[in-house]
């Protein structure tokens, strides 16, 4: 979208409208972008596919997955999580039990007030489980079929959950 490509203009219509981008603009985007030179030893998807069309269609370009990860973490624990976020318009962010701001409500860095992204909303992230679990779960199957699935567990400190992932994908490095 940045760059103003085609399909990144297309994407952008879809996004500023607030609708889903179509799987068909979406596995473009990638295809485009794994074509790309920085990618020819390697690349890391985040968020992609998120259904069992978007992996087959990337199955179909021929695209080699060495490991997928599923990092998991109990729904209530999401809800909590992403709805104690606070932003702020410079971009800080903060959570209201595991990093909150020195004066509720305020920013750190700049002052300014503090708000709570429309998707940080506790009955948008349930709708959104929703569409994970329907959606977007099912690929753990696909891909545990496949022989490729890793589970790592989410633990309450990031720094912990990062590390074992970087364990998991030592096993890949060569």
């Amino acid at each position: 979208m940045k760059e103003g490509t085609e399909l990144g203009v297309k994407a952008k219509s879809f996004i500023e409208a607030g609708q889903l981008v179509p799987d068909e603009v979406v596995i473009g985007i990638i295809k485009e972008r794994l074509a790309e030179k920085d990618c020819a030893n390697g690349f890391i998807l985040d968020g992609f596919p998120r259904s069992i069309p978007q992996a087959e269609a990337l199955q179909a370009m021929g695209v080699h997955i060495d490991v997928v990860i599923s990092i998991e973490v109990a729904d209530e624990v999401i809800v909590e999580r992403m709805s104690g976020r606070r932003v702020c318009s410079c971009g800080a962010s903060y959570h209201v039990v595991f990093n909150p701001p020195a004066k509720e409500g305020i920013c750190d860095r700049c002052g300014s007030e503090l708000y709570i992204r429309r998707d940080d909303d506790p009955a948008t992230v349930q709708e959104r489980l929703k569409t994970y679990h329907t959606q977007t779960e099912p690929l753990k199957d696909f891909y545990a079929k496949a022989g490729i699935l890793e589970i790592v567990q989410g633990r309450e400190d990031v720094a912990d959950t990062t590390k074992a992932v970087f364990e998991v994908l030592k096993k890949f490095e060569g």
